[in-house]
Parts: structure tokens; sequence; C-alpha cells
């Protein structure tokens, strides 16, 4: 698998500045929706009934990057390949995972909470887990590996954890105070900001792929087996773990879709943030994970969806 791969470790994807900062923004628009929809009770349910949320919040903050790993350790595929998938483990849920779990007939509430809980808290485990699980991965593969291609994972964290703030913590903040300190005028602009933000998001992301369309087509499909792995090994983690845990059927089902629909366009944003990572480093591995994970999980999580929309919630 390792040889096929290379070729992706030397793709130069063309994404301006410009376009980047847009991205950027869409990104922080998005977060800002989706604090005007967290409420202060979604925090005190987690006070009350807080086993689902701690369960939750496991199984996509430390579970994930940890299984990851080991995937990574079994599929091994080249380094920037690796450290996508780790990167993209390392991210909170997807803006949509939400209106996938009601769709799923899941525990909306519980969904909701845990958004708010794995978005706060990505300031610090993003950077930590990417950090960890990078550093582990690079160790591992300088010493089993014929030729040490790879130096310790050298990522400034603070400027990732500054990235991460910006893009995530700013905005809930700001939606978070609007939301409780405004509910009258939340209620008439969240639904328009929601969808106008994630239409927004998605024509940036189609934008800046179609300068580097050709490129992607042609080799996404080296990634499609891998993204479709890991996944489904993110999805199972939350279901199972959910599952051996006790939860109830519904809330199986927002844990396994909340650590199965990941925060990909975040992923995107750092790995291009030249202070970050710079850019004599090759990324395009990375990247085309990234961005084929950002449809994939679409795909997947909808599917799953209609499948359990169809299925009696169990008591």
């Amino acid at each position: 698998m390792t040889n096929s791969l290379e070729v992706l470790d030397h793709v130069r994807l063309n994404f301006s500045p410009s376009g980047l900062v847009f991205l950027n923004i869409a990104l922080a628009f998005i977060m800002f929706g989706v604090a005007l929809g967290i409420k202060v009770e979604n925090f005190e349910e987690i006070i009350r009934k807080p086993k689902s949320a701690i369960v939750g919040f496991i199984s996509q903050a430390f579970l994930l990057p940890a299984f990851t790993f080991l995937l990574v350790l079994l599929l091994n595929p080249t380094p920037t390949i690796a450290l996508g998938m780790i990167l993209v483990a390392a991210c909170p849920g997807g803006n949509i995972s939400n209106f996938i779990s009601s769709m799923a007939r899941g525990n909306v509430a519980l969904s909701v909470s845990l958004t708010a809980a794995s978005t706060s808290a990505a300031i610090f485990f993003t950077p930590f887990n990417f950090a960890l699980w990078g550093n582990f991965y690079i160790n591992f593969y300088n010493t089993h590996e014929a030729a040490a291609l790879l130096r310790p994972l050298e990522i400034d964290k603070a400027q990732m954890f500054q990235t991460v703030f910006i893009l995530l913590g700013i905005p809930v903040i700001i939606g978070l105070f609007v939301a409780n300190k405004f509910p009258k005028l939340t209620s008439k602009i969240i639904k328009p900001i929601n969808k106008g933000s994630l239409l927004f998001f998605v024509m940036m992301v189609i934008a800046m792929l179609s300068a580097n369309f050709t490129q992607f087509l042609s080799y996404v499909h080296l990634v499609f087996f891998i993204v479709l792995l890991h996944n489904g090994l993110a999805l199972s983690t939350g279901y199972f773990f959910s599952k051996l845990m006790k939860l109830p059927s519904n809330d199986q089902r927002t844990v396994a879709i909340e650590t199965g629909i990941q925060n990909s366009g975040l992923a995107l944003a750092l790995m291009f943030n030249p202070k970050i990572f710079p850019p004599e480093m090759e990324l395009g591995g990375m990247a085309i994970i990234a961005a084929w994970w950002g449809i994939w999980h679409i795909i997947s999580g909808l599917t799953l969806a209609f499948f359990w929309s169809r299925k009696p919630i169990l008591a």
C-alpha cells in the first residue's frame, strides 16, 4: 500500500491565501451558528445526566485518536496520509452531526451537548491529540522503517492552539452570548445563519477543490478505502463503546454519529496555516485525506441515519 501512496506525498495543491481566509471565515460562521443553538440547559442536562455525555466525550476525544493510531499501524500508509488521519481524528465533531442525529432518531439534546463540549474542548484536545499521537507515529515509523525519513513532530502547538481558538473558540463564545442575551433575535436569525454559513462553506470548499479538481480526481481513489475504513472505525467506536456502557438505544446512535462526523474543515484550515505547517512541507496526502473525509462522512452519516430512521428505538 505504501508504494502506491507515495505519489500523494509530492502532490502540490493550489490554495490561494484569499481562499483560505474565506474558508476560515466560513468555518467561523458555521461555529457561530452552531453556538446559537446551544443553550445553558444543554450543559445543565450534562450535569443532571452525565453518563451519556461522558461516554460520548471519551469516545471522541480519547478512543478515536487512539484507535486511529492503531489503524495507521495496521494499514501502514505513507507518513502524510498517516498524519492526515491523525489530524482528522484530533478534530472535534462536524457541524452537521446535530442534523444527522435528528434524522437518525437519536438524542438531539445529547448531540447538541456533545457538539458544545467537543468544540469547546478542541482548543486543548486538538493540538494535544495531534502532537501526542503524531509523535508516537513518527517514533514508531523511524524505529521500524528501513530509512528514518521524519524528524520529531515540530508543530508549533501554541500557534495551533491560537488558530483553533480563533476559528472555534471565539465564534462559539460570541454565539453563546448572543443566544442567551438576545433569545428573540436568535430565534429569527439562527436558521438563515446556519443554512447560509453551511452553503457558504460548501461553496468555498468546492471553489478551492475546483482549482485542484484534476489532481483530486486523479488521486482520490488511492485514499477512498482508507477513509472508508477510518470513518467506519469512528462510527463503530462510538456505537459499540456506548453499547458496552449500556447507554439507551437513541444515545448509542448519537454517540456513534458524534464520533463519526469530524470537523475536517478545521483540519484543512490548520494544515494550510503556514505558521503551523510550513509551506515547504509536502502536504498533498494530508489534504486529500481531509478533503475526502469532508465528503464521505456526510454520505456515510446520512446513509446510516436513513437506515436508523426506519428502525425502532429499543427500550
